[in-house]
């Protein structure tokens, strides 16, 4: 019993350490100006008296200390029975120390404060409504590559490329439930869907909204079929919840197999305590939302680098949510379609006023103007600019590679 203060001590001094390595690392301070940030008083308290109690005379100002405050501490520091738990959760045998157990989460922030989980980002949200993702670092696009050089610069070199080989953006206001998609008299390398689906008023209920929703069969009576090359990709928002099952239906009937599945996950760091709206077909709290990919025709990642770069983006868009009453999907999206594909033929389906981009053709009910001339677009991919974005030498020695395939007999 006599080596029990010692070994609890050298627990709490190795604790300590672990915190000062990890949250200085956190938030990018030296590990020597943490004290203030990290050390919770009943944890310090607890130090000094052991350190009182091992060496009385070395550390008296304890001893005087605790004389001022009472005899109470000690009954107060260790015998709390309704707030123990048993040495085997960190790292005794056969001994039994207090601690002290959170009932919420108002230290969160301030790292492993105890032998309970610091990281229940889920009894967190119940606590405060914020998010799990809200505490993933660099998810944006501008921080994400800060210590890899070479991505940071890849990324710089493609959209160089690509603003150099994009069209003007031209849109076109249209009733897309009787608008003729063949009337265009395009193939499209990429076509992006972006439905007003029912699901954004069934999870927003009781606000009123401009528009109408279409349900999934006039979506997948759309003829992308005839306005999709032969080896082209399609893009479409299908929600969170039957979209994904039936947006893949919607894949097969269009010619397309599904090939990935991008996941937007929306945080809430700017308004965490809005009132929440759940959708009614939903048994959990939505929070992020589904683009199905699809892939059109043979196109191999380790052949075909003229018309694919792939491996450059990630399949997780991680940006804050928007009102309840709006249907904006993350920019991002268009950075990820635009890195991948060098196709420079692209089509925007169910476009708004915020979404027309150079590069592509957006049409879509919700924009209030038109610009689209079918003549003036066909000329862009005439002549010297071709159907592609140019090669760049730059780009294809930092780009990812797939290897190619080795043969059965090597």
């Amino acid at each position: 019993m006599t080596d029990y203060p010692k070994k609890v001590l050298r627990t709490l001094k190795k604790r300590s350490c672990v915190r000062r390595q990890l949250l200085a690392k956190e938030f990018e301070v030296a590990a020597r100006n943490l004290t203030g940030l990290l050390s919770s008083r009943r944890e310090e308290d607890e130090m000094r008296r052991l350190r009182y109690k091992l060496n009385p005379s070395k550390h008296r100002s304890y001893g005087r200390y605790d004389t001022r405050k009472g005899r109470d501490r000690d009954r107060d520091i260790w015998d709390r029975s309704d707030q123990t738990q048993t040495a085997d959760d960190i790292g005794f045998d056969g001994e039994t120390m207090d601690v002290t157990t959170y009932k919420d989460s108002h230290v969160f922030l301030k790292g492993t404060q105890s032998a309970n989980p610091h990281n229940d980002y889920s009894q967190h949200f119940v606590d405060t409504v914020q998010r799990p993702q809200n505490f993933i670092r660099d998810v944006g696009i501008d921080e994400r590559f800060k210590e890899y050089p070479k991505l940071k610069e890849l990324i710089r070199l493609k959209d160089i490329q690509i603003k150099a080989g994009a069209t003007p953006p031209l849109y076109l206001q249209c009733d897309l439930t009787a608008f003729d998609l063949s009337s265009l008299d395009t193939k499209f390398d990429v076509i992006q869907i972006e439905p007003p689906l029912e699901e954004y008023q069934r999870r927003a209920s009781g606000i009123t909204f401009d528009w109408q929703p279409w349900d999934w069969e006039e979506i997948m009576n759309l003829k992308i079929e005839n306005v999709s090359a032969q080896r082209s990709f399609v893009f479409l928002w299908c929600g969170a919840g039957e979209g994904l099952d039936i947006g893949r239906e919607c894949l097969r009937k269009w010619g397309y197999r599904r090939c990935e599945d991008i996941c937007w996950v929306k945080t809430n760091r700017r308004n965490p305590g809005k009132k929440q709206h759940m959708d009614t077909k939903s048994v959990l709290q939505n929070t992020k939302e589904h683009c199905l990919m699809g892939i059109k025709g043979t196109v191999r990642r380790n052949q075909d680098g003229h018309f694919i770069h792939a491996n450059i983006d990630l399949d997780v868009i991680i940006t804050e949510e928007p009102e309840l009453d709006s249907i904006e999907k993350p920019e991002e999206i268009f950075h990820i379609i635009e890195h991948f594909c060098l196709g420079r033929k692209r089509l925007h389906l169910f476009a708004r006023d915020s979404t027309i981009r150079p590069g592509w053709l957006s049409l879509g009910p919700a924009l209030t103007s038109s610009n689209y001339q079918k003549d003036t677009y066909q000329s862009f991919f005439e002549g010297d600019d071709g159907l592609l974005l140019s090669f760049n030498e730059d780009i294809e020695s930092l780009r990812p590679k797939t290897p190619p395939l080795k043969s059965r007999g090597g």
